[in-house]
This record gives structure tokens, sequence and C-alpha cells, in this order.
């Protein structure tokens, strides 16, 4: 097995380049794993995206994960496990929605909690995806 840790130049390098973007660990028979680190809604300068708008958020971080997956030649199909972090789980519903839309059939294995904060003021979600590629 060969472990690639990444950040793909289509999505803006991480804070301080202090952590990789994807990790990718290939399987042999050309398969990967691809575990990616916690994103957050931030434009290409690192400012938060609509800050406490938890929607716009999550319609930001999706687009984000779909540029690292496509540079590791995977999709939203091949999501295999979604990690959610909430500033505040009544807002759950506005989150939902927009994931739906990202995972509109059998969605993959998820995990979402409730914390008190973010890293970032203003940032009310953070999402980890885990997904396969071929």
């Amino acid at each position: 097995m060969k472990l690639t840790l990444d950040n793909p130049e289509s999505v803006a390098a991480p804070f301080g380049d202090r952590f990789a973007h994807v990790a990718r660990l290939e399987l042999g028979g050309g398969g990967a794993l691809l575990v990616l680190s916690g994103q957050v809604a931030v434009d290409d300068s690192g400012a938060v995206v609509a800050p406490g708008d938890m929607a716009a958020q999550a319609e930001r971080i999706f687009e984000i994960v779909g540029g690292l997956l496509a540079a590791h030649g995977a999709g939203f199909g091949d999501v295999l496990h979604v990690r959610t972090f909430l500033t505040d789980l009544s807002q759950l519903g506005d989150y939902a929605v927009v994931r739906r839309k990202v995972f509109p059939g059998k969605p993959p294995a998820s995990t979402t909690v409730e914390v008190n904060r973010l890293f970032l003021p203003g940032a009310v979600l953070e999402v980890e995806v885990t997904a396969a590629s071929r």
C-alpha cells in the first residue's frame, strides 16, 4: 500500500499549509481510499463564506469537497462516509436540504454531532468525507 498526502491546485491551500486536504491510500487493483480533512466554507483567500448561514456554508463546503474528490478521480457517488460538525443542531434541516441535493439516492454512512464552536469565527459547519476512488 502507498500513502500520498495531497493539496490539489483546484482547491485553495489549507491554512498555513498545516495539513493535507486529502490522504490517499492506494489499495491495489487501481482502487484507493480517500480521506478528506474537515472542510469549512471559505473562499480562495480563506475568508468564511456567509458567516452564520448553514445552507450557504453547506453549498460551499460541498463545492470544495467535489473539487477534492474530482482531483482524485472520484465523485459524490463514491463517498463512503460523511462526518458533520454543526454549531447548532437546530439548523440540521438547513444542512439536510443541501446534503440531499448532493446525495439524491441512498446516502452514505454518516455521523453528525453538535460542537460548541469551530476554529473560524462565523463558521457553523465542518464536513469530513471518506471516499473510494477507482
